[in-house]
């Protein structure tokens, strides 16, 4: 049983929890969605749910409909600071897809910064989830965390029922793709840390931006997607599925 307790957020002071979480994690100069925008969403069919620790939330995520009302777009997820390491993403996630597939919906998108190893370790090895769009600056110029670098992003698309995100949700460590691939997989490293990276070597992420970007663009136009991550080697692994 999780030493934390999931569940969707109650009030407007846990929406408030929920902004002053945003600004925890992104920094005070990121803007962050406001409580009461978040309350209307999660009113009009949208999901806003937490991990609270007694009165605390640690940890919170935000979907809210699209224009298919089998897809929710996962637009935030955060944890403090203080309580990561403990699984918290992990369970929010899953707990995402249940509510999800209570409500009829099939898939979740949402965006992530490909050189982010949490983030692909997360959504590609832990979640299973699929990618073969890239979004170049898909925000513009950002602040906080995100400051100094294009805000690249890759579009997530977790597919509820298919076969490796269950057996990954029912904690099959595995997860490995078993359909057949054309070829052998193409492997993309990433920085071990983009934080560290950026506050020692500015120039050196940003070059290291432009080559993923060049390489995965590259890859997506010739079929390939992204099937899996080596958190070990920081590595993506691009396949063409048979078709």
């Amino acid at each position: 049983m999780s030493p934390f307790e999931l569940r969707d957020l109650s009030g407007m002071i846990e929406f408030l929890q929920a902004e002053a979480l945003q600004r925890l994690v992104w920094g005070d100069d990121d803007s962050a969605d406001p409580a009461d925008l978040m309350m209307v969403i999660q009113h009009e069919g949208g999901l806003v749910a937490g991990a609270f620790e007694k009165d605390e939330l640690i940890g919170y995520i935000f979907g809210f409909p699209t224009r298919d009302r089998f897809v929710q777009h996962s637009h935030r997820l955060a944890v403090s600071p203080t309580a990561r390491g403990r699984g918290i993403a992990l369970q929010l996630k899953r707990y995402q897809r249940r509510w999800c597939l209570e409500h009829g919906i099939e898939l979740i998108r949402w965006t992530f910064d490909p050189l982010r190893h949490t983030n692909a370790h997360l959504n590609v090895s832990r979640l299973g989830v699929t990618v073969s769009t890239y979004l170049a600056d898909y925000y513009g110029a950002m602040k906080g965390i995100n400051a100094g670098l294009a805000s690249d992003r890759l579009l997530a698309e977790w597919d509820l029922n298919c076969p490796r995100v269950v057996a990954l949700a029912q904690g099959n460590t595995d997860g490995s793709l078993k359909e057949a691939v054309n070829k052998p997989p193409i492997m993309i490293k990433i920085p071990a840390d983009l934080n560290q990276l950026l506050a020692c070597d500015k120039a050196g992420a940003v070059e290291v931006r432009m080559q993923v970007r060049n390489a995965l663009t590259k890859h997506f136009a010739a079929g390939y997607s992204i099937t899996d991550y080596d958190a070990a080697r920081y590595e993506y692994h691009l396949t063409q599925i048979a078709r």
